[in-house]
């Protein structure tokens, strides 16, 4: 299963999800600058579990070097496609839950999850002389926070299916449920250190994103921060939006919402409606005049239901301001 997008959107701009994810790919091309070093700068910054518990080994590192990596190994990656499956994970599911936590406990709470699964990783592969790094055990715990907040939110998937690549949008707690099922399974695989995958480190992620959320949520939130928050807030709606109008009876005609912002109904906004019907998608452009206000209905001619003998009906949309 491939996520193109979920259908939440958030209110203010992710101001550190996105400076999470500039870091990462800074961080990457570090990686490719270090030529032959690189495997001695990976041992050093990477997750090895044996450096915490074997002593011959972590005699070979300082203090310092050691409390590091408990933090560095989740800026690593070992590859292009590698940083870009993390980064797209985060970049989908990030942005709502620093929503809900705000911008500086989102990213301590980002922090403390990668932390979390990287012990989670140590205590489960004690002796290990494996090097493990990625953002996807911090990410598992953003995903877990998601699946908590969202779980009737959609997302909008892609399912490669031999040649065939459907659409579809699945509940946020199915896609979430059916990806945790799937890193439990793995993990417990006998093939599971062949694969070289740190799936106990998803696992421990996502499941103290799971316990860490409502620790967070009831930390108190300074002034300093909601000012940040505020400034960061979007001042428009969904380029996109995803709508399933309804009809009354027999009738031809659709009716749904759709929704703006105060900016938007002032001076006018176009937006992409994709109309879900099933496994098939209608997409039109629509113009939003300028000057509208809550409760105006649009009619689109020709948008709604074929009903054969009667033609095809209208698509009713009524507007939403948002506050």
């Amino acid at each position: 299963m491939i996520p193109i997008r979920d259908t939440v959107r958030s209110e203010s701009y992710p101001v550190v999800n996105n400076a999470l994810i500039a870091l990462n790919v800074l961080v990457f091309l570090i990686e490719l600058s270090k030529g032959q070093d690189l495997n001695r700068f990976i041992y050093t910054y990477g997750l090895v579990p044996a450096r915490y518990t074997v002593p011959g080994i972590s005699t070979y590192f300082t203090t310092g070097q050691q409390v590091i990596a408990l933090f560095s190994f989740m800026f690593l990656h070992g590859g292009f496609l590698h940083l870009l499956g993390n980064m797209w994970f985060l970049y989908i599911f990030g942005d709502n839950v620093e929503d809900q936590l705000g911008h500086f406990r989102y990213f301590a709470f980002y922090i403390v999850c990668g932390l979390a699964s990287g012990i989670s990783h140590i205590a489960l592969n004690w002796s290990s002389q494996i090097p493990t790094i990625g953002a996807s055990g911090a990410i598992a715990g953003v995903m877990g926070a998601y699946f908590i907040l969202y779980p009737r939110a959609k997302v909008l998937t892609l399912l490669p299916f031999f040649f065939f690549f459907p659409i579809i949008e699945i509940p946020a707690f199915v896609f979430l449920g059916i990806w945790f099922l799937f890193q439990f399974m793995s993990a417990a695989a006998p093939s599971a250190q062949v694969a070289g995958i740190a799936w106990w480190a998803h696992i421990g992620g996502f499941v103290s994103g799971i316990i860490f959320l409502k620790l967070f949520q009831s930390l108190p939130q300074t002034d300093w921060e909601r000012g940040l928050q505020q400034l960061a807030r979007k001042h428009t709606t969904a380029r996109i939006q995803v709508i399933h109008p309804v009809a009354t009876g027999n009738g031809a005609d659709l009716y749904e919402t759709i929704t703006v912002s105060e900016r938007e109904a002032s001076f006018g906004t176009r937006k992409l409606i994709n109309i879900a019907e099933g496994f098939r998608k209608r997409t039109f452009t629509l113009n939003i005049p300028a000057g509208i206000s809550e409760g105006t209905i649009l009619r689109l001619r020709g948008m709604g239901r074929q009903i054969p003998g009667d033609g095809r009906g209208n698509l009713y949309l009524k507007v939403q301001v948002r506050g």
